[in-house]
């Protein structure tokens, strides 16, 4: 039997396109094979005996530290943002989506369920220009393969990431951010469940679609060499940028957690690189504190 089920657990740490699968994805399925032996055993009596523990296994350990060759810099991120608005009018109704990947640090999935209920703005008055919003998140729409969903729909609607399914974030949201949305609504207002941002016939925004209107305007945006590398290479990489950001401008990393919707063992898997970096600041702050 270990025979048989140890090139079944090699195979789960594998995507079909033969790249490394992440490691939730790794557990998940492995639940999931555990789940499916306990029932050829309790329900079949196809088993004698759950064979999985006793199999000494563990996924190959993957490097999960992000390559910060390849995230934008705030010039270069504002630059591609830009560039999106060009891309026609898909292109304009999507820029504040796009903002909102970069300025508020939301994943695709949180910013295609965004609703005007979840945004809390400053008076639309001369006197609030330079005032913070907030974003109240509750919900996420990943894609997932209509054959999969109940209602045969390709999303999902869930609870945000990481998170109880009714548990909220708080994104405090810059005045730049604010202004963006102020113009959105606007200029397109929200579809019939207040959402800001929709497709043509107002379903979920597609991934395929952002992601075509991402790529032209890299195109137009960086030279050939560097658009035929990972340099900002999915629009996931505005979120990198984001916090990469914060974490420069000295933010508490449980903060930039926080705001992120990440843990802050999350965080320091991820942006281990620009947090060590950031040790030397500390130190230089603790050393003044202890000579006050």
């Amino acid at each position: 039997m270990p025979e048989a089920i140890r090139p079944a657990l090699e195979a789960l740490f594998q995507r079909q396109d033969g790249k490394r699968a992440a490691e939730n994805t790794v557990k998940r399925k492995r639940a999931v094979l555990n789940n499916a032996l306990r029932f050829a055993v309790e329900g079949k009596g196809y088993l004698s005996k759950n064979p999985l523990p006793r199999i000494d296994w563990a996924a190959p350990e993957t490097d999960d530290e992000i390559d910060f060759r390849y995230v934008p810099d705030p010039p270069l991120a504002r630059r591609l943002i830009n560039a999106v608005k060009d891309e026609g009018p898909r292109g304009e109704h999507l820029w504040a989506f796009f903002y909102c990947l970069y300025y508020a640090a939301l994943r695709p999935a949180e910013a295609a369920s965004l609703k005007i209920t979840d945004c809390r703005l400053p008076p639309d008055t001369p006197e609030s220009t330079d005032q913070w919003g907030e974003l109240l998140l509750e919900e996420s729409r990943p894609e997932v393969g209509s054959g999969f969903t109940d209602d045969g729909k390709p999303y999902e609607k869930r609870g945000l990431k990481r998170r109880a399914r009714r548990a909220t974030r708080s994104v405090p949201i810059p005045p730049v951010l604010v202004r963006v949305l102020r113009e959105h609504l606007r200029t397109y207002g929200t579809a019939d469940d207040g959402r800001l941002f929709w497709a043509v016939r107002g379903g979920r925004v597609r991934s395929t679609e952002y992601c075509k209107i991402w790529n032209a305007a890299r195109r137009k945006v960086l030279t050939p060499a560097e658009a035929a590398s990972p340099l900002a290479d999915v629009p996931y990489s505005l979120r990198h940028a984001a916090v990469s950001c914060w974490i420069k401008a000295g933010v508490d990393p449980a903060e930039v957690a926080r705001r992120a919707g990440h843990s802050v063992a999350v965080l320091y898997r991820f942006y281990a690189k620009i947090l060590y970096g950031m040790q030397e600041l500390a130190n230089q702050l603790i050393d003044k504190a202890l000579s006050a």
